[in-house]
């Protein structure tokens, strides 16, 4: 990738994270019967009890077809939202020379037709699953990493930070699930800033088990047993995170 001038590095998962959305609830809106069982699903990697490749396995088995573009678009149409000032803080990471970079369970297709549509501000690398995607735009440089199981988040990281010739404390990596502890952990021994993000028990859990100090909390910390509540988690505005993060990274010069 070359340095390109980039002075530091944001990577952060993007469902439940910086977005209120689910990564299946693409598939949930075309195939709305199935809605319990793609949550299941969901819960059950990011809680850690099942591997990515498995989720992925079972979503194949239950849907009659994958997504089309049309129905891919008709789902963001209906549904694409953000927390309040992400596209803002991704706008801001730009102007301070800062990569931001997408590393998600998600799929490459949600992405390519969210960027494609101007929904978000340009992404330059987009870490995402491939199990969805469409053709030749998931050919292009910034989806050039995938996520096909958990521990490719800090392996994705790692290839990013050293191409640019970046230190570890020169990244913050923010997270909401179980599904971030190996990219948490890998944050912890590098050195990197680590943000929970909508923090949910399977991430806490995760990381207090393996003594992994969560830096910043940004936003509800929810307890074992506690319901989301969407009112609170809108009512966060990530550009709240620019102060710390201009701290911690060093961009003050």
């Amino acid at each position: 990738m070359g340095n390109s001038g980039y002075r530091a590095v944001v990577s952060s998962d993007w469902s439940e994270c910086l977005s209120p959305n689910g990564p299946f609830d693409p598939i949930a809106f075309s195939y709305p019967a199935l809605t319990e069982d793609l949550s299941s699903v969901f819960r059950d990697y990011t809680g850690n009890k099942i591997s990515l490749a498995e989720a992925v396995g079972r979503i194949r088995r239950l849907v009659p077809d994958l997504l089309s573009r049309d129905q891919v678009d008709a789902y963001l149409d209906a549904s694409f939202r953000t927390y309040s000032g992400v596209p803002d803080l991704i706008e801001w990471c730009h102007g301070k020379g800062v990569l931001f970079m997408i590393n998600t369970t998600g799929t490459q297709a949600y992405f390519q037709r969210a960027l494609a549509r101007g929904l978000l501000p340009d992404v330059p690398v987009v870490a995402a699953n491939p199990f969805l995607s469409f053709g030749d735009s998931g050919t292009a440089p910034r989806y050039r990493y995938e996520v096909l199981e958990i521990a490719d988040k800090p392996k994705n990281t790692d290839a990013v930070i050293q191409s640019l010739g970046l230190r570890p404390d020169k990244l913050a990596i923010m997270g909401d699930s179980g599904g971030d502890g190996p990219h948490f952990e890998w944050g912890a021994r590098s050195g990197a800033f680590l943000v929970g993000c909508m923090a949910k028990p399977s991430l806490v859990d995760y990381c207090r088990m393996r003594e992994i100090a969560i830096n910043r909390f940004f936003g509800p910390k929810y307890a074992k047993g506690e319901t989301r509540d969407p009112k609170r988690e809108l009512a966060i505005n990530f550009m709240d995170l620019t102060d710390v993060l201009q701290d911690v990274l060093g961009l003050t010069s």
